[in-house]
């Protein structure tokens, strides 16, 4: 039987990568995105467009695209924003509320509609950050809702007692995100250093494109497996250990 994934913002960015990568590798590919998969033609690539900000629209949008399907090797709970680099003290709840959205409630709303339907899942992984667990300044909303995805997936973690679960920083990408924070207009580095980081890494081996982050991944996911399910994993430690 052909093995699948199903990859949440598969339109850019490492999701797209990962869109390529199981291709290749001949996966069936279910993708859920905002503006849809375009520039792949591929008749294993199945793409339904989402916004998932707006939480009434993900599960008819789970049914028209997993509807039919009963197994899934592969689950990456991947789309994510970054939110405003600000102060904390300085950022409206307003302004955390539609980062917490997208990055914690929508993934929520996923795997319940995945445990409901009893598909047979062998592993889910939830795109996490380094900074879930490491505080910089400016980095309140993209952080707390990072440090909320590793505890929800320590939370269901029990509740999917056949399926591997693990939260999961990549490392350094350079997407989309980069061009905002590499963007000396849109960013202080003065007044938040830790960008600068992020600024010195573009253009190096620290910061590889989405596809061959996505080939790393795939190729760690069976390592990730040593893990106890629900555990946080930083790819970097991984690659230090081998």
């Amino acid at each position: 039987m052909k093995k699948s994934v199903f990859i949440t913002g598969n339109s850019s960015g490492l999701g797209y990568g990962l869109t390529e990568e199981y291709l290749s590798r001949g996966f069936e590919v279910y993708g859920l995105s905002r503006r849809g998969c375009t520039g792949i033609d591929n008749q294993a690539l199945h793409d339904v467009r989402c916004d998932l900000s707006q939480s009434s629209t993900i599960v008819p949008s789970l049914d028209s695209l997993l509807g039919a399907v009963s197994r899934l090797n592969l689950v990456f709970l991947n789309a994510g924003v970054l939110g405003e680099i600000r102060d904390i003290a300085d950022t409206a709840l307003e302004d955390i509320l539609p980062v917490m959205d997208i990055n914690v409630w929508a993934n929520k709303i996923i795997l319940d509609w995945l445990r409901a339907r009893e598909l047979g899942i062998e592993q889910i992984v939830l795109i996490s950050s380094g900074a879930a667990v490491n505080s910089h300044k400016g980095w309140g909303a993209y952080s707390l809702s990072k440090a909320t995805l590793n505890m929800l997936n320590q939370l269901y973690a029990p509740e999917y007692p056949d399926t591997h679960l693990c939260a999961l920083a990549p490392g350094l990408i350079d997407t989309a995100m980069q061009d905002h924070l590499c963007n000396p207009n849109e960013v202080d580095v003065d007044q938040y250093p830790s960008v600068q980081k992020l600024r010195n890494a573009r253009g190096t081996d620290s910061m590889p494109t989405p596809r061959t982050a996505a080939r790393r991944l795939a190729h760690v996911m069976p390592r990730i497996k040593d893990y106890p399910s629900g555990s946080f994993v930083d790819i970097r430690t991984l690659d230090t250990a081998s």
